[in-house]
C-alpha cells in the first residue's frame, strides 16, 4: 500500500455521498428488544417469563435489523465508490497515479473530510469508521438484502465480527494507492436533504 504521487496543490471534488432511507417501521422496537435480550443473556436483566429460545429470537431479530441497515448503507457507499473509480479512470493524472476503487475506500474510511465527520457526529454517528467498514464488508458478500432463512444464527448473532473480516479481505485482495486527503473533497447528504438542495439550485437558474 503506497501513496499516490499527485501534483502539489491540485484538488479534486468528488461526487457527494447520498444516503437513502429504507422502510422498516418495526426497526426501532426490534433494536430495543435486541439490546434488552442481550442484557438478559448476560444476566444483567431479569428474563421474566421469557424462555431462552424466545430471548435468543429477539436478539437475532434485532441483529438482523442492524445487518440489513448496514447492507443498505453499504449499497450507497458502493455506488459512490464506483462513481469515484469511473471519474479516476477518465482523469489522466489519477489514472497515471494508479488510483483505483480501493483508494477511495481507504480515503472514506481513514480520512473523510472534516465536514463529513462533523455531519455524522451531528447525526449521532460517532463510530463512523466501523459503520463504513462493516457496511462495505457486507456488500462485498451479499448481492441482495439477506434474511433469517438464508443466514446461520451464529452469523447473525456475531455479524459485526464477520463484517470486519469481510472488509479486511476486500481491501487486502490487491495492493492499491492511498490518496492524500488534502487533494480530495466530498460532501455527505441524506437523500431528502440532497433533493432539497437541488431544488434550491434549480430555482436559482
Amino acid at each position: 500500500m503506497n501513496a499516490a504521487t499527485l501534483p502539489a496543490g491540485e484538488t479534486w471534488e468528488l461526487p457527494p455521498i447520498i444516503l437513502h432511507p429504507f422502510s422498516d417501521p418495526s426497526g426501532p422496537d426490534k433494536l430495543v428488544e435486541s439490546s434488552r435480550a442481550h442484557l438478559m443473556l448476560q444476566g444483567l436483566l431479569p428474563s421474566g417469563e421469557l424462555s431462552e429460545q424466545e430471548i435468543v429470537h429477539r436478539l437475532l431479530s434485532g441483529r438482523l435489523c442492524e445487518l440489513r441497515m448496514l447492507y443498505y448503507v453499504g449499497k450507497d457507499l458502493q455506488r459512490w465508490i464506483d462513481q469515484c473509480a469511473e471519474m479516476a479512470a477518465r482523469d489522466p493524472v489519477l489514472k497515471a497515479a494508479g488510483v483505483t476503487a480501493a483508494s477511495f475506500v481507504h480515503l472514506l474510511v481513514e480520512h473523510p473530510p472534516e465536514q463529513v465527520c462533523a455531519k455524522l457526529v451531528r447525526w449521532g454517528v460517532a463510530d463512523y469508521k466501523s459503520i463504513f467498514t462493516r457496511a462495505l464488508g457486507l456488500n462485498a458478500v451479499f448481492v441482495r438484502v439477506p434474511d433469517l432463512d438464508t443466514l446461520h444464527p451464529d452469523f447473525v448473532r456475531y455479524y459485526y465480527r464477520y463484517a470486519d473480516q469481510m472488509f479486511s479481505c476486500r481491501q487486502g485482495n490487491a495492493s492499491f494507492r492511498t490518496l492524500p486527503p488534502e487533494n480530495f473533497s466530498f460532501e455527505l447528504f441524506a437523500s431528502g436533504e440532497y433533493s432539497r438542495m437541488l431544488e434550491r439550485e434549480w430555482e436559482e437558474i
